[in-house]
């Protein structure tokens, strides 16, 4: 029923609207995830892990970092941690995947990028282009997603009403 009522508000608000907000939560999930990705490759590389080990924590820290970025406001605005970190979970997961993926594919294409250090071009052109992928990735996600009351538009309220 709540779904419903999400999705028939948002087409109401019209298509440019739902661009916007697509816009909008693509931007506020890739700061959160590039939190853990960056955090993540650069604990890899300095221990000299193998790119999948490197990988696999840049995936898991940039999921922690999503969620929390997230959760914040929605706690912040008055619902419970445990009932916030649900939502959390149901509108973010999706999206967070998304750039997680894109992200290290990127960063394992790009030859060299998981070998450098942070004060290597070849780290700092490939993190450009591997986060601008994944924006561009999750960007036709969330649009999708926020047409049918789902994602963003869980905690779009929340958001708005903590700030």
């Amino acid at each position: 029923m709540q779904d419903e009522k999400n999705s028939n508000k948002h087409q109401r608000q019209g298509h440019g609207s739902i661009k916007k907000m697509a816009a909008s939560a693509t931007l506020h999930c890739l700061a959160g995830c590039a939190i853990g990705e960056l955090i993540g490759v650069t604990i890899g590389t300095t221990a000299s892990f193998a790119s999948r080990d490197t990988v696999i924590l840049a995936a898991v820290l940039s999921f922690v970092s999503g969620y929390s970025v997230s959760t914040r406001p929605v706690v912040k605005a008055g619902v419970p941690f445990i009932k916030a970190l649900r939502l959390i979970f149901a509108a973010d997961t999706v999206s967070i995947l998304t750039m997680t993926i894109a992200d290290n594919t990127i960063m394992l294409t790009v030859p060299g990028a998981m070998h450098k250090d942070l004060t290597h071009p070849v780290y700092w052109i490939s993190r450009v282009i591997s986060l601008t992928t994944a924006f561009i990735a999750a960007y036709p996600v969330n649009i999708y997603l926020l047409k049918r009351g789902k994602g963003h538009a869980l905690t779009h309220e929340y958001h708005h009403s903590a700030t």
